[in-house]
Parts: structure tokens; C-alpha cells; sequence
């Protein structure tokens, strides 16, 4: 985990050494302070010297502002380093979770990807900066109190060597019972971030259904789930401070006790004895902060495991040495493929797929629901790769292309597309970057989309919402289209991407789209028969397997479950 999260320090690394130098020179300077003030009292007030009481006063004025400059500049770099951090460690996760493959996202909730690159962030941040700067204090001020204190009074200084262990054995006790607990808060957050997720971009839903009391009864009880174990945690960790109050109230009685008979004994001044109890409060204040520090370093280190297993997850799928770098055309081989979404699972999605489609050709795909439609034609793209067997794509097997040539070349368009905030304009240029408004217009049209495009407000340059909430769902599916188009795929795959448009407007679709991408394989997955019954081919996918392949008339005489499917929804006009 530590040799993960350092690779994201990078530039802030000055700061991040500075940041301890500073401290050490603040500490120094604050320990030395009520050494040079026992010397004061003894020394200047008791003996009436004006000359010397002025000497230290000065000395003691330029000391604390040194400390205070020293001080602010150690905070200035901490936190500058560890924000800075904190901004590397979300870039690397985000940039890292672009090259997941779907088996990697399907590893890690949504929900769970957002809460580590917030809290679990935030708590790493905060954490950083104690460790560059508090938890070099507390040490520091720790050793250098006791180092003070032998050279003030010996005897005295034993106190610290009796009661320190004591107070160290009783924070480690209570950090070993808490430390479980985080892992356990955490996952409660995972949770938590999914309900309100789930509420919010399902609100329609849950008003339709009027679901609100069902969904404030699932967020109240994972709300209380955190709640019960932060409570636990930190009724735990609250021992910390009764343990530093009982310990700094003992050390102070025996100060107090023992150094009482020494200065009535002449083997104390009263200006040492004060410097003792100072050097006895930093003790304890120190003993104190490090406590707190381990306190935080619990959740760091819950959370940096979360991060950490993100950063260090290894995409399924990734780029050959030696990719191919051009695609020339829509020819598309399953030879022999299997595949599983879970190599270690027993379930075969796909069996012993064997299918050869030719360049330019119109592929229906049909099945009940189950069938494994949308998994065969995720495997082209490389959404998923296959368990056993090959894919290729004219003439090479899918693995060898370079991903983004592959996707660039295969355009997919799903019934549930997301459209992001922007303008329609942005969105449809997610196909293409460089497109003209020209082309724009041009793939609209083969979609359908433009004459609905241009009476919104703004034509083109209209707003988009997030998640495309100001269009309705057939206009959304258009809008996904003619992005897709705008590829200019050599394959372009509608998984149910006309679910939501009219019957007339899908036939017009599929019309538009054999007569001006007549070269494009276009694989249509559709549960209206319909849809696909002027295909070329029409493929009949049953628990995973192709149960049959031919044209409409061929399927009607000779396949029992595409001939029902048929006469349903016939009945069903």
C-alpha cells in the first residue's frame, strides 16, 4: 500500500521534506524556551539582576518568533504538499479506471470508486499532512522534552521514564481494538453513496411507484449502520484522552510532590521546577497529539488499502506489444468462443459460438431475455474477452488491434445510452472530435434526429442536462445514433438502441441506415421481429447458443422459438 500511495507524491516531494525540517527547527526553539525562563526566574527575577532579566527577555521575544515564522511555514507546506497529494491520488485513480476493462468495473461498485476518491482521499490527505508536519512534532517534542528535562533536574526526569511506557502500552490496547472497526465504516459509506445514487438518478421511478418511505428506510439504515460503528470506534478511542488526563495529572503530582522537597531541600531552584512542569505538560501533550495521530492513521490506513487496490488493479484487457493499427473492413469470425463472466464460475454465457458475418452485411440478433444477445456482440469491441476461442475482425483476431483503433472502427449503441451535460452539439461530437457541422447534420439525418434537433431553442447548440433529462427517450436513443455514426464504424452494433422510437421512425432508421452506410456491418439486437425481419441474416440466440441462423421466411418454417416468438407479438397488434 505505502509503495503505491508514494508514487503519487511526485512534485510535492520538496515540501514534503521541508515541511519535517521546519518542525524540527520550531521544536527545538519552543523545548529551549522554558529552559532560558527557569533561567530568568532563577537567575534574573530572584536576584534582582534587571541586566540579565532584559538580556533573556529579548532572546526569549526573538526565540518565539523565530518558532512562530518556523511554525507557519511548516503549516504553509504541509498542507500545500498535501493537498497536492491528495490531487495526484484522485488524477491516478480516475485515469487508472479509464483503462478498466468492464470485468474490472464490474469488480468495483460505482459507488465504492466515488467514496474512494472522496473520503477515502480526504482522509488520506489529512493524514499526509499529519505526517509531515504533527507527527514529526509530537516525537520530536517528545524526545527533546525529556532530553531538557535530565538536563534541568535527573531526578525529576524519571517520572517521564515510568509513566511513558504505562501510557504506551494503553494506546496501543485501545488502537488494536479499534483498528478493525474502519474497514467496516468504510464499506457502510460504499453502501450509504449507492442508496443515495440509486434515489437520485432514479427519482422518476421513485415517485411513479411512490417509493420515498421504502427508500428513506433503505438510507436510514445504512446511515445508521455508519453510525453504530463510529460510535463503537469511538467510545474506543475516547479512552485515549481519559488516559492522558489521568496520566498528566499523576506525572504532575509527582512533579509537584517530589520537586517540592528538592527546592525546600536546596537541590531544585523554583524556576527549574517550573521548567519541569512545562517540560511534563509537552511530554504528556506529546504522548497526546500521537495518540490522535494514531487515531487518524487507522482510517488512513483503511482508506490507503481501498486506494491502493484500485491503483493496483490490473486491467483485463489491454494493448498487444504490437498492435494493428488499421482496421479495412466489417468481416466478423466467432470461432469456436466461450466465454464466462467469471473465469473461476461455473456459468457459460456462450457456447461454442461459431459465426462468420460478412463486410456490409445487416444481422438481426434475437432471443428471449437471458439469451446472452448483448454479451456475443460485447466481445467485438473487446467490452469483454473470450474465455476460450477466437473473435476476429477482418481477418485478425480482436486481441491484435489497438484498442482504440478497434473501437474507434466498431460503434455500439445501446437501449440505455447516456448522454453527459453539455450542448447536443458536444454530445454528438463524442463520435467524432473533429467532426464539421456539416457531418453533424449529415449523421442526424441518417438517424432521424435533425428534424427534432432544430425545433429545440437552440438548434444544435441547445443545453443537454445531465444524463439527457431534458429529451425523451426516443429523441435520447436518435441522439446516441448519430453520435455512433459519426465514427463512421466499419461495424455498427443497435443492442434494442430503437426501443424507444416509434415503429415508422425505426423503419425509417433502418432504411436510412442501408442506404448510406451500405458497406458498414450493422448487427441489430431488437425483441420486436419486426425490427430485424428485412435483415440479410437473423440469428436466434437460446441459453447462450445460436440456435439458429437464416432469413425471416427460413426462421418462420423451420425454428420452433423464433416462430412463436413471431406469432405472439403478431397476436399481440
Amino acid at each position: 500500500m505505502i509503495s503505491t500511495l508514494k508514487q503519487s507524491i511526485r512534485q510535492y516531494k520538496k515540501f514534503s521534506l521541508l515541511s519535517p525540517l521546519l518542525v524540527t527547527g520550531e521544536v527545538v526553539i519552543e523545548m529551549l524556551i522554558p529552559y532560558f525562563v527557569g533561567n530568568l526566574i532563577d537567575q534574573g527575577i530572584n536576584r534582582g539582576n534587571m541586566t540579565l532579566i532584559w538580556r533573556l527577555g529579548g532572546m526569549l521575544f526573538g526565540l518565539t518568533l523565530v518558532s512562530l515564522a518556523l511554525g507557519m511555514g511548516a503549516s504553509y507546506v504541509s498542507a500545500h504538499a498535501a493537498a497536492g497529494v491528495a490531487a495526484n491520488l484522485r488524477h491516478d485513480m480516475f485515469y487508472h479506471t479509464q483503462d478498466y476493462a468492464f470485468e474490472n468495473i464490474d469488480k468495483f461498485s460505482s459507488a465504492s470508486l466515488v467514496t474512494r476518491m472522496t473520503t477515502d482521499v480526504t482522509n488520506v490527505q489529512m493524514s499526509y499532512q499529519m505526517l509531515i508536519r504533527i507527527a514529526v512534532r509530537a516525537p520530536m517534542m517528545l524526545l527533546v522534552s525529556i532530553v531538557m528535562s535530565v538536563m534541568v533536574s535527573p531526578q525529576l526526569s524519571l517520572v517521564f521514564v515510568v509513566i511513558a511506557p504505562i501510557f504506551a502500552v494503553v494506546l496501543v490496547s485501545i488502537i488494536r481494538a479499534a483498528f478493525p472497526i474502519f474497514p467496516r465504516i468504510f464499506k457502510g459509506y460504499d453502501r450509504l453513496n449507492q442508496v443515495v445514487r440509486e434515489n437520485i438518478r432514479g427519482i422518476r421511478e421513485v415517485k411513479t411507484y411512490v417509493q420515498e418511505q421504502s427508500q428513506n428506510l433503505a438510507f436510514n439504515k445504512a446511515a445508521q449502520f455508519i453510525y453504530r460503528l463510529f460510535v463503537k470506534a469511538m467510545k474506543i478511542i475516547a479512552l485515549n484522552s481519559l488516559a492522558v488526563m489521568a496520566v498528566l495529572n499523576i506525572s504532575n503530582l509527582l512533579i509537584c510532590w517530589f520537586g517540592a522537597k528538592m527546592v525546600v531541600g536546596g537541590g531544585l531552584q523554583a524556576g527549574q521546577l517550573i521548567a519541569m512542569f512545562s517540560y511534563s505538560n509537552s511530554v504528556l501533550f506529546s504522548l497526546n497529539i500521537l495518540a490522535m495521530i494514531s487515531v487518524q492513521m487507522i482510517m488512513a490506513t483503511s482508506s490507503g488499502k481501498r486506494i491502493a487496490a484500485v491503483i493496483d488493479e490490473q486491467p483485463a484487457i489491454k494493448n498487444p506489444i504490437k498492435p494493428v493499427t488499421t482496421l479495412n473492413n466489417g468481416d466478423i469470425l466467432f470461432d469456436h468462443v466461450n466465454f464466462k463472466y467469471r473465469s473461476n464460475g461455473d456459468c457459460q454465457a456462450l457456447s461454442d459460438i461459431n459465426l462468420h458475418i460478412k463486410s456490409g452485411e445487416t444481422i438481426g440478433i434475437v432471443g428471449e431475455t437471458g439469451a446472452s444477445k448483448s454479451t456475443l456482440v460485447s466481445l467485438i469491441p473487446r467490452l469483454y474477452d473470450v474465455t476460450t476461442g477466437a473473435v476476429r475482425v477482418a481477418g485478425h483476431n480482436v486481441r491484435s488491434y489497438d484498442l482504440k483503433t478497434l473501437r474507434d472502427n466498431v460503434a455500439v449503441v445501446l437501449q440505455n445510452n447516456v448522454l453527459f451535460s453539455g450542448t447536443v452539439k458536444s454530445n454528438l461530437r463524442w463520435g467524432n472530435q473533429t467532426a464539421t457541422d456539416e457531418e453533424l447534420v449529415a449523421a442526424a439525418k441518417t438517424a432521424h434526429a435533425d428534424d427534432f434537433i432544430r425545433e429545440l431553442p437552440a438548434g444544435y447548440d441547445t443545453p443537454i442536462e445531465q444524463g439527457g433529462n431534458n429529451v425523451s427517450g426516443g429523441q435520447k436513443q436518435r441522439l446516441t445514433i448519430a453520435r455512433a455514426l459519426l465514427k463512421k464504424p466499419k461495424i455498427i452494433i443497435l443492442d434494442d438502441a430503437t426501443s424507444a422510437v416509434d415503429t415508422s421512425t425505426e423503419q425509417a432508421i433502418r432504411v436510412a441506415l442501408r442506404r448510406d452506410l451500405p458497406t458498414t456491418t450493422k448487427l441489430i439486437i431488437s425483441q420486436r421481429i419486426a425490427s430485424v425481419k428485412d435483415a440479410d441474416r437473423i440469428i436466434v440466440m437460446n441459453h447462450g447458443r445460436i440456435e439458429d441462423v437464416g432469413t425471416h421466411q427460413e426462421l418462420i418454417e423451420r425454428n420452433d422459438l423464433y416462430r412463436t416468438i413471431n406469432q405472439f407479438q403478431a397476436e399481440s397488434r
